[in-house]
């Protein structure tokens, strides 16, 4: 890994509909010394546009390599991996209307493996984000991969959750008139529809009736096929999803270079009967330093843990037995 004071942060799926906003946003974060976009087409396009804004930031774009006999490894991958700190992957296919996240599985799941594989190879230290749908299964996926390289550490694989973190901010927010810049919920469980629960109890100041409350944890479950719809099939959440990317790795590259950071993230966890689970985790150098508890549950709360963990656990064995096939 690169040293911290010099941080190289590579995108994999760079030219994608989240990919493309992602690194620009990263390209504007002070803490990235190195930008490194790959993509299967179109991300020296992308590297070349963002090379013109002026930050600090030297970026490059890489593709795979063409074929070649004898054959040799993608050395497309290989360059946009070398020496990265952080690697964040949010390659893959969009959601459209009707779909499911599971639906996505069959093709996520082989892009990630195949990335996942490369960052084995390449980057065998570097913090792998994953943002790939769905997440609950693409996780436990990059786990059994580095895991049968001989390269996994579990404080440096992390599903991003923050796009439910920052849904849950500004509904809240919203709904007691305050700046939903100034809130921070913490969201557990897992990144899908009912395993996505958010803990507005915590919230400072919040009330609202049973019913209020049922749709803003709904809406916060459900947020993206609300995006889903209103895009009427030309994608999903890109651009909210790219900011809370960008939001994620801030913060991990901020532990790296030493300051304390406590963010919600999908990792291995052993605070609840479930492998992977997402809860508050405090990031320092050498990643996810501490896994924190999340503490009492309301009984609204507890009722919609009971109903997610099943739900979660057979996402995340669907996983396992995708990478152990």
């Amino acid at each position: 890994m690169s040293s911290s004071s010099s941080l190289k942060v590579a995108v994999l799926g760079a030219a994608g509909g989240i990919g493309q906003p992602l690194s620009m946003l990263l390209k504007l974060s002070p803490h990235v010394d190195e930008l490194s976009c790959y993509d299967i087409q179109g991300t020296p396009g992308v590297a070349a546009d963002l090379s013109h804004i002026p930050t600090k930031s030297q970026v490059s774009g890489f593709v795979p390599s063409p074929g070649s006999w004898p054959p040799r490894g993608n050395e497309g991958l290989g360059e946009a991996l070398a020496g990265a700190s952080v690697v964040v992957i949010p390659a893959g296919v969009p959601r459209k209307p009707g779909m499911t996240r599971d639906d996505l599985f069959n093709t996520n799941a082989s892009i990630v493996k195949q990335l996942v594989e490369g960052c084995a190879e390449y980057c065998p230290d570097a913090m792998l984000a994953i943002i790939s749908n769905p997440v609950n299964s693409t996780v436990p996926i990059a786990a059994e991969v580095l895991k049968a390289k001989g390269v996994y550490n579990p404080k440096k694989l992390c599903g991003v959750t923050t796009l439910d973190v920052i849904r849950a901010n500004t509904f809240v927010g919203n709904h007691m008139g305050v700046d939903p810049s100034t809130i921070d919920v913490t969201v557990i469980g897992g990144h899908a529809g009912i395993t996505i629960l958010p803990l507005f109890s915590r919230v400072p100041g919040f009330s609202a009736s049973p019913e209020a409350l049922e749709v803003m944890t709904v809406r916060t479950q459900f947020g993206g096929d609300e995006v889903v719809k209103a895009k009427a099939g030309s994608g999903s959440a890109t651009l909210s999803m790219a900011y809370a990317g960008y939001l994620f790795t801030e913060n991990v590259l901020k532990g790296l270079k030493g300051e304390k950071i406590t963010q919600c993230s999908f990792v291995e966890s052993s605070i609840t009967d479930s492998p992977f689970f997402a809860s508050p985790c405090e990031f320092g150098p050498s990643g996810v330093e501490k896994i924190l508890d999340f503490g009492e549950l309301t009984p609204y709360e507890k009722a919609w843990f009971d109903k997610m963990m099943p739900d979660l656990k057979t996402q995340i064995q669907k996983g396992v037995d995708f990478a152990t096939k």
